[in-house]
């Protein structure tokens, strides 16, 4: 039986590669933040029901210590650094705290399987934001990166320190540039749940408005299931390299509005405010990745539609307020 340590393994990417892990025959073992409200983050392990599949462990990306501690007693095959603050907005706010974890703490992941456990294979999570100011009409593994805040900033480091790890260690290290991925586990201040949670608030009576900044900005949305399966198809390759993992397609924020309001038969103009104060310091128009290098070489590609993927939040949205 293998064994997989994830970091990260409480949001909405980790529970998913969970779910994958276990179903593969993982031994899977996560990473978490000691917190005063201890059984409040895994409620989306609990959503899929894996919760009890996996053991918990006391680690922070910030204490190398910790993290040494937990690949020696896990003894991994494969570590998937998931963990990062992750919200881009939040990065302007806390420029320090993101860069310890999101950049620097990927620096202590890669110490401790150095240290520890040089042969098993590194997993990191890079991201589409790093290419920020676009530099190309699709960005590739070969397009030059221009971040445009401080979270792109602190991944892009990430990013190249575990290039850096295999080239210089020998260490079976990859890098997924994911480009944005959904589903009803998204954090509710991601802009793709916002607006499946507004526009469920809205038809249940609750809210009469969603209030969004840039509704023109173009993203290219997949759904983090399929996401996270490519991540596993490049630990099993064998040479370890970096893969944009992406739809291929690009799509406005307001036609993801669209899809949502229509799937709950409202219309988008009767509801829908532009708010100035959501608008970042420094935007990003488009992100369109081209996934050609992972569906060559890892024969991935996504299963699940854009509108399959809203529609699913939307509809879990309204289950859970109902419940509520």
């Amino acid at each position: 039986m293998k064994r997989a340590l994830v970091t990260g393994i409480t949001g909405q990417d980790g529970a998913y590669l969970s779910q994958l892990l276990l179903e593969k025959g993982y031994d899977v073992y996560g990473v978490v933040r000691r917190s005063s409200h201890l059984g409040v983050a895994d409620h989306r392990l609990r959503w899929l029901g894996v919760d009890k599949d996996v053991k918990l462990l006391d680690g922070n990306l910030s204490d190398l210590s910790s993290l040494i501690r937990l690949v020696e007693q896990v003894k991994p095959d494969e570590v998937y650094n998931l963990a990062a603050q992750s919200f881009v907005a939040s990065s302007w706010q806390q420029p320090i705290l993101t860069a310890n974890i999101t950049a620097v703490g990927v620096t202590n992941v890669l110490e401790a399987v150095r240290i520890v456990a040089p042969t098993a294979r590194f997993y990191q999570a890079s991201s589409s934001e790093m290419y920020g100011k676009i530099q190309e009409a699709a960005q590739s593994e070969t397009t030059p990166f221009y971040p445009r805040s401080p979270y792109a900033v602190a991944k892009l480091y990430g990013h190249w320190i575990t290039v850096n790890y295999r080239e210089s260690f020998g260490i079976h290290a990859s890098s997924g540039i994911l480009f944005n991925h959904e589903s009803p586990l998204r954090g509710i201040e991601f802009v793709t749940r916002k607006v499946t949670d507004g526009v469920a608030r809205i038809k249940l009576g609750r809210e009469n408005e969603l209030r969004l900044g840039n509704i023109d900005a173009k993203r290219d949305w997949g759904h983090a299931k399929d996401y996270v399966r490519a991540m596993w198809l490049m630990l099993q390759q064998a040479v370890a390299d970096d893969y944009v993992v992406a739809t291929g397609t690009t799509t406005t924020v307001r036609d993801m509005c669209r899809i949502a309001f229509a799937h709950v038969g409202l219309n988008m103009d009767d509801h829908l405010v532009i708010d100035p104060a959501f608008f970042r310091p420094a935007e990003v128009d488009v992100l369109l990745g081209n996934p050609a290098k992972a569906k060559a070489t890892l024969g991935w590609e996504p299963r699940i539609s854009l509108e399959e993927m809203i529609l699913e939040m939307v509809d879990a949205d309204l289950a859970r307020l109902d419940r509520a």
